[in-house]
């Protein structure tokens, strides 16, 4: 039954409001000019042309109401005091006055609205006294409460249709705004995804050109070295493949892995983020390519958050990518130094100033960079006095608890 009656109501809402407004003046001047012959003996004179011309005057503009409310108002309510003024039955032709008012209401100002309950309620009050036995005082507040109902309902319809009117463009607002951010947030994303794969090919494969070049010039003369160099590669190449493995499972809508699905050597791929624990191999690769690397730590190591131990990593990781690519370092010298408050993370090396390859942008210092003040740090890169390149983050950390 409620399907019925809502489905009913949804194919009325895409009808033409024109339409609509038509069959309910056909059927309002019908009804009318029907009812006059059903009752003849309420008025002084029976149905006539007159009469059913003056019907159509007043209940057949009613189509129009939408488009001129204010004029079918006037025209409606002048019909219906003519015909009651020229003795025609009291209780006829009252009701489009009435819809005409309401749809004033509904669709045009105060002004208009204020004069044409004065209209209605004349000639409301007017019919009324036509009705034996009805007093003018009576009549009049009848016609004023009529009135009144009429303007009231139009009130409340053109509120809620200026509170829908407001919720629709609210939720076209939010919808944008919706957009807005789902678009800021992919491409956050898709920023992180390329940092994450930038540092990720870029040192791997440095370490690997380096290691391939060196076994080329050394594979005849030293197979020992050559071999030694061959592992490095197949080491790091599986490193890589990790980390690689890693990022893409990122983009899986699906989630992590299930039991069923196939896992490299049963290792969960998100656990697989690097981090300053991991930091002892990557030193180990550069070794093997050629500079001498020494780690040092500065106060007391502690754990870190997740997301800084891997900015962490990654800033050392790119300064040792650019130390192989550009700086042909003999030495270069790490630094963790925990302080009460901080950590900072400083590469030197004794090479030359990387200096960026024609038409490139510099993505692994602006890496470094994004990824630093993600976390509320500040970064410095820039040559020594003495000769090479000095890397410097320091990232703010929360006070341990001495409460115990």
């Amino acid at each position: 039954m409620h399907g019925g009656a809502a489905s009913m109501l949804r194919r009325l809402a895409s009808v033409d409001p024109l339409l609509l407004d038509v069959g309910l003046a056909l059927l309002l001047f019908g009804g009318t000019w029907l009812w006059a012959w059903y009752e003849p003996g309420r008025g002084t004179r029976p149905v006539d042309a007159a009469s059913v011309l003056l019907t159509a005057v007043a209940g057949l503009p009613l189509a129009l109401r939408r488009r001129a409310p204010f004029a079918v108002l006037v025209v409606s309510t002048a019909a219906a005091a003519v015909y009651h003024a020229l003795g025609y039955h009291y209780g006829l032709n009252s009701m489009a006055p009435l819809l005409a008012l309401y749809t004033v209401t509904l669709y045009r100002s105060t002004v208009l609205v204020v004069a044409g309950a004065v209209l209605v309620t004349a000639e409301w009050a007017h019919a009324g006294t036509l009705h034996p036995g009805v007093a003018w005082w009576s009549a009049l507040g009848q016609a004023l409460v009529v009135a009144a109902i009429a303007v009231c309902v139009g009130t409340s319809m053109r509120l809620l249709a200026l509170r829908t009117r407001q919720l629709t463009d609210l939720a076209v607002e939010l919808h944008r705004e919706q957009a807005t951010a789902a678009a800021h947030a992919a491409m956050q994303e898709r920023v992180r995804i390329a940092r994450e794969l930038h540092d990720v090919v870029a040192h791997h494969m440095s370490v690997i050109s380096v290691q391939a070049g060196m076994g080329r010039y050394v594979a005849l003369s030293d197979p020992a070295t050559a071999h030694a160099t061959l592992e490095v590669i197949a080491d790091t190449s599986h490193e890589a493949l990790t980390e690689m493995r890693r990022i893409l499972s990122v983009l899986r809508t699906e989630g992590p892995p299930r039991d069923d699905e196939d896992r490299d050597d049963g290792a969960d791929l998100y656990a697989a983020m690097p981090g300053l624990g991991r930091l002892e191999p990557l030193v180990e690769r550069i070794r093997m390519a050629g500079p001498a690397v020494e780690t040092r730590v500065e106060g007391t190591a502690r754990p870190l958050p997740p997301g800084l131990d891997l900015c962490a990593y990654r800033i050392i990781q790119e300064s040792l990518t650019n130390v192989l690519k550009h700086a042909r370092a003999a030495r270069v010298e790490i630094v963790l130094a925990y302080g009460p408050r901080d950590l900072t993370v400083r590469v030197t090396d004794d090479g030359a100033a990387p200096q960026p390859a024609p038409g490139s942008t510099g993505h692994g210092l602006m890496g470094m960079t994004e990824r630093v003040r993600l976390y509320g740090g500040t970064i410095t890169a820039g040559p020594l006095p003495e000769g090479g390149f000095d890397v410097r983050a320091t990232f703010p950390l929360p006070v341990p608890d001495e409460r115990g």
